[in-house]
């Protein structure tokens, strides 16, 4: 996929898509959610936890 930056500037971005990446690599793809719910209660967890620890 390609970063949202401007030309010449690829690093404006480069956090949001660490964290979407570490997310990626600890939750989503370490275990099936029964329900859509569950796994966006816990996403959205995970959010929080790096929004308040910030």
């Amino acid at each position: 996929m390609p970063g949202m930056s401007r030309h010449g500037n690829c690093y404006d971005n480069a956090v949001v898509e660490s964290f979407f990446s570490s997310l990626k690599k600890e939750r989503i793809k370490r275990k099936i959610y029964p329900i859509r719910e569950e796994a966006r209660l816990e996403i959205l967890g995970c959010i929080e936890v790096v929004v308040h620890t910030d």
